[in-house]
């Protein structure tokens, strides 16, 4: 299948590594000229070697919003202005409801809602008129079914979506999507650190997830890059949960 993606200018967000660089690696793979971002250089360098060609590296801090900024003009400076927008970013510390100081309320905000806000705001006026733009976020299956623990990432990633979903019905006649996949168990080094080990969070998905398994990487860039296809341009303002089967909830 074309997915048509040939020649678009791709930014993905926390690429280095993990469900980031899964995209980056799908989008490149399909034709596209993909900015990867994060935080850490060396990171960027091991991943864009490892992606190959397609892949330019641009260190920027995602909570850093005046660097944002900057940021999408170096790369349309370098590859041209963006097409495809995936917002991703690692996700705030565990705890309950109470568990955090205001401070770690805020720097969660400015992660998950502000940075996609800011990115989103960026990119938007070229795509509109360009008449063709993708805009895809890394959320969770939290915005489906709260997860004990995850306070900051159950509250904020609701936010996230919310903002999403008002501006799809605003872009979409403008050849403009904008959706936000439900991240469900993902071999990841943030799972791994949460589950104590990745060997202790691949036997709990062997019972609690259906699938018997975690999700790949590279089966979470296969739904991204459809997502942001031709072949998609009628899927917007949606959450399309990428779980094994682990949520409960019909829709």
């Amino acid at each position: 299948m074309d997915l048509g993606l040939e020649g678009r200018v791709a930014l993905v967000m926390g690429a280095s590594r993990g469900i980031g660089r899964g995209i980056a690696a799908a989008l490149a793979r399909e034709g596209a000229r993909v900015a990867i971002v994060s935080r850490s250089r060396e990171r960027l360098e091991q991943a864009a070697a490892e992606i190959g060609d397609g892949a330019t590296p641009f260190v920027a801090d995602a909570t850093d919003l005046d660097r944002l900024g900057a940021l999408l003009t170096e790369v349309a400076e370098a590859l041209g202005p963006v097409d495809v927008l995936v917002a991703n970013t690692g996700g705030p510390p565990l705890g309950g409801a109470l568990d955090h100081e205001l401070d770690d309320w805020e720097a969660a905000y400015r992660s998950l809602v502000l940075a996609p806000r800011v990115l989103a705001g960026a990119v938007v006026p070229g795509m509109r008129e360009r008449r063709w733009g993708r805009i895809v976020n890394v959320g969770s299956s939290s915005t489906r079914e709260p997860i004990p623990g995850l306070n900051l990432s159950n509250s904020h990633r609701m936010a996230a979506v919310g903002f999403l979903k008002t501006l799809s019905r605003e872009v979409a006649a403008d050849g403009i999507t904008v959706n936000t996949v439900a991240t469900g168990r993902f071999a990841t080094e943030r799972l791994a650190a949460n589950a104590g080990s990745i060997e202790a969070a691949e036997e709990t998905a062997k019972r609690e997830v259906p699938a018997g398994r975690l999700g790949t990487p590279e089966e979470y860039g296969d739904l991204v890059a459809f997502l942001c296809s031709e072949r998609a341009a009628y899927i917007t303002g949606t959450v399309i949960p990428i779980d094994g089967g682990l949520l409960h909830a019909a829709f």
